[in-house]
């Protein structure tokens, strides 16, 4: 027998370490050939790292939650023969020729007399806590199910306080559930029995005690990291406009109608897009990012839209490059291309990335008024609230229109107060009467 080292590979280009987010085996496992091991995640990018070859899980090189270093040793496989430190294949390989690093653990090189590693304790899955006093109650007899009567002739257990508070009250303990050990009744027992009106409490309303430890790990905790620089960096300025958009949904309904087999189905999103793409031309520096480090600026010519969107993963943030080179039906195709990439793991960092100013929509859930968050280092965000029908006075009566509120952050620091109103009116007005998005010049 011998054993083989799989070492985290290259999973990207820069990339020096990734985050374990994931383990598919345990020590003492058998796998197979292209058996995926692990996931790994860097740049909200997911990959999964196979087996080279078929083996035994001796040993796991990190626990989930941990950073690894490209050519440290991931998993040490049993193996028939002699064995070999090799690197799985995830997508992007180590170049060919090129020095494999050493062991992270300190061992030497494949070929020299080391003794066997000693085995990482491996990551366990998020268990309940007890609270305090748990334990001990959970080591005695299980405590009589809560609302359940007593038998006639079966004596209730409680203390002697308890008893005397009880015959006071007029009180028949056989009727009150306890929740001590052994179905012991306690003080707190009668005065939930009291505050449910003397009346047993119904099957299955029991007190739940415990809690549980759940490590943030991989994409959520890289959201958690993004939202966290985002408000501690910047001061946001948040204004809301309502939007009449009968007239757009009027339009969309009949493109929608007419639209040819070669083209995407169009939702709100691209008219949104196509309307910012004008604004933008008009104040340019909403398209921009701004390092707080350097204290620089940089405005961008080429108008890159992320869309964030809610996956199975938690939060992803795909980019429409290129928005200003884009017509609505290209908008509409990229926005559906990008969005399935997204829900079933096959973005790549490329697409995840370099976003210039973003969109963000709950969709139906959208509610009447959001905060949204800037996705720093961006210094705009656009929010999309739920499309309501309300009555609207139109000067002599009321009427039904079809209303819908955008909820819009802006940098502090970058745009004033002023520029944010008239940037987001300029998005009213050709939401409003969408034939001006349509208009070149």
């Amino acid at each position: 027998m011998g054993e083989h080292v799989i070492k985290l590979p290259d999973v990207g280009e820069g990339v020096a370490e990734a985050e374990l987010v994931e383990w598919h085996v345990n020590v003492g496992d058998l796998v197979r050939e292209d058996t995926v091991l692990a996931a790994v995640m860097t740049d909200k990018a997911t990959v999964e790292i196979p087996s080279p070859v078929d083996g035994k899980v001796s040993w796991l090189g990190a626990e989930i939650g941990e950073t690894v270093a490209v050519g440290s040793p991931l998993v040490r496989l049993e193996v028939e023969g002699e064995g070999a430190a090799s690197e799985a294949q995830a997508g992007a390989a180590m170049a060919d020729g090129e020095k494999e690093a050493p062991l992270a653990d300190g061992t030497a090189e494949e070929g020299e007399d080391v003794a066997a590693p000693p085995k990482r304790p491996q990551p366990k899955a998020p268990t309940a806590k007890p609270a305090a006093g748990a334990v001990e109650a959970a080591a005695k007899p299980a405590p009589v199910t809560a609302g359940a009567p007593r038998s006639e002739g079966e004596k209730p257990i409680a203390p002697p306080a308890v008893r005397l508070r009880a015959k006071d009250a007029g009180i028949d303990l056989r009727q009150v559930p306890g929740t001590g050990p052994a179905g012991r009744i306690t003080h707190e027992d009668i005065d939930v029995f009291v505050a449910r009106g003397s009346r047993p409490a119904p099957a299955g309303l029991q007190r739940r005690t415990g809690e549980e430890e759940i490590k943030v790990v991989g994409l959520r905790r890289r959201i958690a990291e993004k939202m966290a620089l985002a408000k501690s960096r910047i001061p946001h300025i948040t204004y809301v406009e309502e939007v009449d958009v009968t007239a757009l949904e009027e339009l969309r309904g009949k493109l929608n109608a007419e639209k040819r087999a070669d083209r995407a189905k169009l939702t709100f999103l691209p008219f949104l897009m196509r309307a910012m793409v004008k604004a933008i031309g008009e104040q340019p520096a909403m398209n921009s990012t701004f390092d707080d480090e350097a204290g620089i600026i940089h405005r961008h010519a080429g108008i890159h839209i992320g869309i964030a969107a809610q996956t199975p993963a938690g939060l992803m943030v795909p980019v429409a490059r290129h928005a200003e080179a884009r017509d609505l039906w290209d908008c509409a195709a990229e926005v559906n291309r990008l969005a399935e990439a997204a829900r079933n793991g096959t973005a790549t960092r490329e697409e995840l990335a370099g976003s210039t100013i973003t969109i963000t929509s709950l969709g139906a859930l959208g509610g009447v008024v959001t905060t949204p968050v800037i996705n720093h280092p961006e210094v705009a965000i656009i929010g999309v609230n739920k499309m309501m029908v309300r009555p609207v006075w139109d000067g002599g009566q009321f009427i039904p229109r079809k209303m819908m509120n955008l909820s819009s952050s802006f940098d502090h620091r970058v745009v004033d107060g002023w520029d944010a109103a008239v940037f987001v009116q300029r998005i009213k007005a050709l939401l409003e009467t969408p034939a001006l998005i349509f208009v070149e010049g």
